[in-house]
């Protein structure tokens, strides 16, 4: 019989569901570093318009001590750093994964490790991202900042309504790529115990041995999460180059 045969190279629905609920933690932490690094990233890149230098420095430092370190030992630093500093009924409590109830509804806590996958992702990302963010307000010209004051405009008026919304049109593209690169990124927090999708091909193709078939799907996925956000980054950013040519007339 062929299909036996077939089935023998194919993994158990029991081992789908594994890295279906994997691919899940990973859109999770990597949607939500999406968010909260692009938005901490933005602030980081408009405190660095400041017109006070130790604030500029200051910004520009965290920036570059989160660039040019890699990702894995900062993981580490926060996972043990933080376990180290925080009290031990404390510990106690988040490791148990408790749930808040807000009366109407309740809020499952994540585990002690996906928050600190979280933290850890959100810092790194951010430090990339706010650099896009910079390069989109430099590549304003110096023009638009001189006629927003002469039309009576004070400084944060001015980067509000008229070099803000063309500095966020010029770094979208290369914030597409970013966020592909949180999606990739987002494997390394099984080295901390996230329980993401590269973390559960491992106990996947430990318990099977199928490890073409575990690491194939788990590949299809990662590119299948990359490949969505870069249409959706796409298309959304052709939107806003129609409203700005409609805008900027």
């Amino acid at each position: 019989m062929i299909f036996p045969e077939i089935s023998e190279y194919l993994l158990a629905p029991q081992y789908l569901i594994w890295l279906w609920e994997g691919f899940v933690v990973t859109l999770s932490i990597s949607f939500s570093t999406i968010i909260l690094s692009t938005l901490f990233g933005f602030l980081l890149a408009i405190l660095c318009q400041s017109q006070f230098a130790i604030i500029r420095l200051s910004i520009q430092g965290y920036i570059n001590l989160f660039r040019y370190s890699p990702l894995l030992p900062q993981l580490f630093f926060w996972y043990f750093g933080i376990g180290s500093i925080l009290s031990l009924d404390f510990k106690l409590w988040i490791y148990d994964e408790p749930a808040i109830d807000l009366g109407l509804f309740t809020i499952n806590m994540p585990s002690f490790e996906f928050l600190i996958g979280l933290i850890a992702l959100t810092c790194y990302s951010s430090a990339f991202i706010a650099e896009e963010f910079k390069a989109g307000i430099n590549g304003v010209r110096a023009g638009q900042l001189n006629a927003a004051f002469a039309l009576g405009l004070n400084y944060w008026q001015s980067y509000r309504f008229i070099i803000l919304p063309q500095a966020f049109q010029i770094a979208f593209p290369p914030l597409i790529g970013q966020y592909m690169n949180v999606i990739k990124n987002s494997s390394l927090t099984m080295a901390i115990g996230v329980l993401e999708l590269s973390y559960i091909s491992r106990k996947v193709e430990t318990e099977t041995l199928k490890t073409f078939q575990d690491f194939a799907i788990a590949t299809l996925l990662y590119i299948i999460a990359v490949v969505i956000v870069g249409t959706l980054g796409n298309i959304y950013h052709h939107r806003l180059l129609i409203k700005g040519n409609h805008q900027w007339r």
